[in-house]
């Protein structure tokens, strides 16, 4: 392991130690102080994302734009505070931290004995929709992980997703692949972020007027096991409590080859996560490159 390895890992390991113990406040206002001064600095990620924000936004002023990144990372800072206190909370305040609507969508589905898959993109805090699910409902679920460098701070992930109540799998390729479909075979849920491509060759997608490309994970799953495959947006308000939308499922084209039905499939997923973006852009946590624009070429056939 790396120096840097090794100062990444005792980051986030002080974080899961230390932040979960401070009171909900306290960590509110510690949250909101490390946005603040991340903002001022205009680092490459702040700057990123005020360039992703400008695709979301077209015609934002430059005033604007600033104002939403500013925004932006006071909530991707609220996402990573509750994140490592998230296991310090009770159910009670887990249940109330989180109110989607449309949520008989998943208990309908998988009532119906079909598996579930829930698509999510960047937004707000996925791991609290994620324990709620677990908790409030009682509904274990699957979902994959990107391998991150050092590995015992991959491990770290891991073991805390597992202690809310997650199966996480290694995102790698096929043999995830075959472990999700078994488990919507059996009925089950899975869960995955599929706003951001990880491969590389991922089907290339219309989003917010320019191409990106987006995993075919979540249309393929579907296509394969009859699983129902519907897009979630998360968003927050003023108050303590994340609000959220389970959309519509996502239907399986007729007729078509596989290749056409994915790419259906997965414009489906981008035009809603789009919806939900377009309404809360400053809870979009997308530091990255996102847009064929700003990458490289495709890697590989999807």
């Amino acid at each position: 392991m790396t120096a840097a390895e090794r100062l990444t890992d005792g980051l986030y390991g002080l974080g899961w130690s230390t932040v979960k113990k401070l009171p909900e406040p306290v960590a509110a206002r510690l949250g909101r102080t490390v946005a603040d001064a991340a903002w001022k600095r205009r680092g490459k990620g702040v700057q990123r994302l005020e360039a992703n924000y400008a695709r979301v936004v077209p015609g934002a002023s430059p005033e604007r734009l600033a104002e939403l990144s500013r925004a932006g990372m006071r909530s991707y800072l609220r996402y990573w505070m509750e994140f490592f206190r998230l296991p310090a909370w009770s159910a009670e305040r887990v249940r109330t931290g989180f109110d989607p609507k449309g949520a008989h969508h998943l208990t309908d589905g998988l009532a119906a004995g079909r598996g579930v898959i829930l698509a999510l993109p960047h937004l707000a805090n996925w791991d609290l929709a994620g324990a709620w699910v677990t908790t409030t409902l009682g509904i274990p679920f699957t979902t994959v992980a990107e391998r991150l460098k050092p590995e015992s701070l991959y491990d770290r992930f891991v073991a805390y997703r597992e202690g809310l109540g997650m199966e996480v799998l290694a995102h790698s390729g096929a043999s995830a692949f075959g472990t999700l479909a078994r488990r919507l075979r059996d009925g089950g849920l899975v869960c995955l972020v599929a706003d951001r491509d990880l491969s590389a060759a991922g089907v290339e997608v219309d989003f917010f007027g320019e191409r990106a490309r987006m995993p075919a994970g979540p249309a393929l799953l579907a296509q394969q096991t009859g699983a129902q495959l519907l897009p979630v947006t998360l968003w927050y308000d003023d108050s303590p409590v994340m609000q959220g939308r389970v959309h519509p499922p996502v239907e399986v084209p007729g007729t078509g080859t596989r290749i056409e039905k994915t790419a259906a499939m997965t414009q489906a997923l981008a035009d809603a996560f789009a919806s939900g973006i377009a309404e809360h852009p400053e809870d979009w946590h997308m530091l990255q490159r996102l847009w064929l624009a700003d990458l490289g070429p495709a890697k590989g056939p999807a």
